[in-house]
């Protein structure tokens, strides 16, 4: 090797040992011939330690096959190689993606001796990008179901930008919005709300995430979320608006929000919603010295009904006596299913006699009125306990055990009765 060769071969070497990725060639038995020094700070190896070996020394194959299936098929095709190459290093306990690029290695014969390669380390860009793709999925189903709003205004009401979601809602097209005042282009009532709040943002100079209430021309109910956040633009007070239509998020909440309180199969509250319910109003009757009664009531021989008919039966006996219940009563009542056949009224503001009226007005209509069903008519009696909130009541729990053991009464002494206290 002349002394110029020697040169050249000394400058591209210490070249190649300061390029970040790695560079390495192996012979046909896949023994690394050549390798830079990145490839000696992954294995984490001096060079002698490393030439001379095969890949089983530095990568668990077990879990980082594809290496050598990749070395074979670029010697066995002779083409060159370019893909993602995932390898478990030994060294560091852990997996490591790479961008590689392998060739076929040739003698000056043009016989094949082995493979070369430059790979570049990717492990963390596409951890990143994993996140990224999670988070753009997430991303996805928001924006593939609420309608975001973007916009760009001045101080003088004036619409500096709009994206098309903003033109669709104002059903005008952007070259008509940008440049035109907010008054000259909606609604009055719409454009009096936004420049409320604007304002205030103005003022303030502070972000706000805000929600936002507008009606549209049919006459329906939309609602925003919408984070204003403010910024100078030439000296001109401004703010660009983010608003996402989330009106079927709203109704959904007010969905589960219902659900949470209500009883599935009779509609009416739970029991839960009813003790909190109860509780607030044994507060206010406690304040207030008002009359506060409380009913429990029981259907009589409700599993005989189960047991005779089968449980869809007794589903619909259930449904028909909370719609009787519901219907003798008044607004300002609460009624619950509390159990599988027990049920619990809050009467506030009533004195006992009414209460009473109102408990035997409940029980002879149930012994009076079967309930239609497609196994025939069915007569569900029942069985109700009525107690007035008593001076000795330290909370409403005292209460609901007084009640309890009145309908308990009812039941000893033979059913469709009403046992009531004072």
């Amino acid at each position: 090797m002349t002394a110029e060769l020697k040169k050249r071969v000394a400058i591209l070497e210490g070249m190649l040992s300061i390029v970040g990725a790695c560079i390495f060639s192996k012979d046909l038995e896949g023994r690394y011939t050549y390798v830079n020094q990145a490839v000696l700070d992954v294995f984490d190896l001096p060079e002698e330690e490393v030439l001379g070996k095969d890949d089983s020394h530095f990568f668990d194959l077990a879990q980082s096959r594809e290496v050598i299936e990749n070395d074979q098929m670029v010697m066995r095709t002779g083409k060159i190689l370019q893909k993602e190459e995932t390898n478990f290093v030994k060294a560091f306990n852990r997996e490591i993606t790479y961008q590689i690029i392998k060739k076929p290695l040739y003698d000056e014969n043009n016989n094949l001796i082995g493979v070369c390669g430059i790979a570049n380390d990717i492990t963390e860009q596409r951890q990143l990008q994993s996140k990224v793709e999670d988070q753009n999925k997430l991303l996805d189903i928001v924006l593939d179901n609420v309608a975001a709003h973007i916009y760009m205004k001045d101080d003088s009401r004036e619409f500096i930008y709009v994206n098309a979601k903003v033109s669709e809602l104002f059903g005008l097209p952007v070259e008509q919005i940008i440049g035109a005042k907010e008054q000259d282009i909606l609604p009055p009532e719409m454009a009096a709300h936004f420049h409320e709040s604007d304002s205030e943002l103005f003022v303030s100079g502070v972000k706000q995430t805000i929600e936002e209430t507008v009606s549209d021309d049919d006459g329906n109910t939309r609602h925003y979320l919408s984070v204003k956040v403010p910024f100078e633009q030439h000296g001109r007070k401004s703010l660009i608006g983010f608003s996402t239509e989330v009106t079927e998020l709203y109704q959904l909440k007010e969905q589960f929000r219902k659900q949470a309180n209500t009883d599935y199969l009779t509609n009416l509250y739970n029991r839960r919603y009813f003790v909190e319910t109860a509780e607030r109003e044994f507060k206010r009757a406690e304040r207030s010295n008002a009359p506060f009664a409380l009913m429990s009531l029981d259907i009589d021989h409700f599993k005989k009904i189960n047991d005779k008919h089968g449980h869809p039966i007794g589903d619909v006996v259930l449904q028909s006596f909370a719609t009787s219940l519901s219907a003798n009563l008044r607004d300002e009542d609460v009624l619950a299913r509390i159990g599988g056949e027990e049920f619990a009224i809050l009467l506030p503001n009533t004195p006992f006699e009414k209460a009473q009226m109102v408990a035997e007005r409940i029980r002879e209509y149930q012994a009076s009125n079967p309930i239609k069903t497609e196994k025939g008519d069915i007569l569900a009696k029942v069985s109700i306990g009525l107690v007035m909130k008593a001076s000795d009541d330290i909370n409403f729990e005292t209460m609901f055990k007084r009640v309890d053991k009145a309908l308990y009464q009812a039941k000893e002494q033979g059913r469709n009765r009403v046992v009531a206290h004072n």
